[in-house]
């Protein structure tokens, strides 16, 4: 048996133990995650990192949604190369652009909150920052343009699409509108850009965006409300020196947690109702058993401690709520 006590890490495993840290935290960084390392020196990296690649997944997954709810993707080639055209456009390109922007007109809180952040850090210059911003936007209105006359659109709906997400983005982010500083609004525009938006894209793609299809996934947008109010946990002492009224800062930790997941969970219920109504019952089943297991982690992580274990919880239970938003649209799609 060995004379070391249990606990007492090996001179030979202590290097391994700090190059995993180092590895752990230089993929959080290029994600774009919290708590991630502030040494890289790369510029395709760092922008990478401005991008938040993390982020894009909701934007992807709205679009696949879009795609099944308008009841007419068919796999095949060309269906799945104009889907994964859509997907670059609202994921890495106009969410790229909407989270550079974010990060351009956020230097300051995050020179609070996220020092190490690109900007905030210093090795990224502004101009730099500014051609980025300016190159994702191009990129993404090119990209809904050549969409629209794939599908022959008479009336460029992926463009329009576009222009008012970036127009949406930019309100969000800059002053003097600045939607983030009202902690229901700015969340609000956050939950549709993240859910309604790319759902839009997908189904006007494939198939024809009608009223119904825009009113109840703007209700389900109220869903991704309490999603958004997530992210502000990790900022509340930013927020709080510089007047930003996000919703831990009006209500207090506790109660603005309690918020968002009542938010996630009646908006996800009512979805369900919905289907009932319209004879899609075992899909609305399935739904409404998604649920469970996002309460339970809400109960087991957020609730307890929304401040530390903000990024646990999305990472257990938003996977919960993504798989329901497709679930509705399945139904949906079926039942058109």
């Amino acid at each position: 048996m060995s004379d070391s006590p249990p606990s007492q890490i090996s001179p030979e495993a202590a290097p391994e133990s700090a190059a995993t840290a180092d590895r752990s935290a230089k993929t959080r960084q290029l994600l774009g995650m919290k708590g991630a390392s502030s040494g890289e020196t790369s510029i395709w990296k760092i922008r990478l990192q401005l991008m938040k690649p993390i982020t894009w997944i909701p934007l992807i997954w709205g679009v696949v949604c879009g795609a099944a709810s308008s009841g007419n993707y068919v796999w095949n080639l060309e269906n799945f190369a104009i889907a994964a055209a859509c997907m670059l456009m609202s994921g890495p390109l106009l969410t790229g652009y909407t989270q550079t922007l974010n990060d351009f007109y956020d230097r300051d809180i995050d020179a609070i909150n996220e020092p190490y952040r690109p900007i905030p850090s210093g090795i990224i210059s502004i101009p730099q920052v500014v051609t980025q911003i300016l190159v994702l936007l191009a990129a993404g209105i090119g990209v809904a343009y050549a969409l629209d006359l794939w599908a022959g659109h008479e009336f460029p709906t992926m463009t329009v699409l576009t222009l008012v997400g970036a127009f949406l983005a930019y309100i969000y982010s800059a002053p003097p509108l600045k939607l983030k500083q009202n902690g229901w609004l700015g969340n609000y525009a956050l939950g549709a850009s993240y859910i309604a938006l790319p759902w839009w894209a997908g189904q006007a793609l494939f198939g024809t965006l009608d009223p119904t299809i825009m009113i109840l996934t703007l209700f389900y947008s109220l869903a991704g409300l309490g999603i958004a109010i997530v992210n502000d946990f990790k900022s509340v002492e930013g927020d709080r020196q510089l007047g930003l009224q996000s919703l831990p800062v009006m209500f207090g930790i506790s109660t603005a947690a309690w918020i968002c997941v009542l938010m996630i969970d009646i908006f996800q219920a009512g979805i369900a109702g919905y289907l009932i109504s319209i004879h899609q019952n075992l899909y609305a089943v399935i739904l409404l058993l998604l649920i469970i297991p996002q309460i339970t982690f809400q109960d087991m992580y957020f609730l307890r401690n929304p401040l530390e274990n903000d990024v646990k919880y999305q990472a257990s239970a938003q996977p919960f709520l993504v798989l329901g938003m497709l679930v509705a649209a399945l139904a949906l799609g079926h039942a058109s």
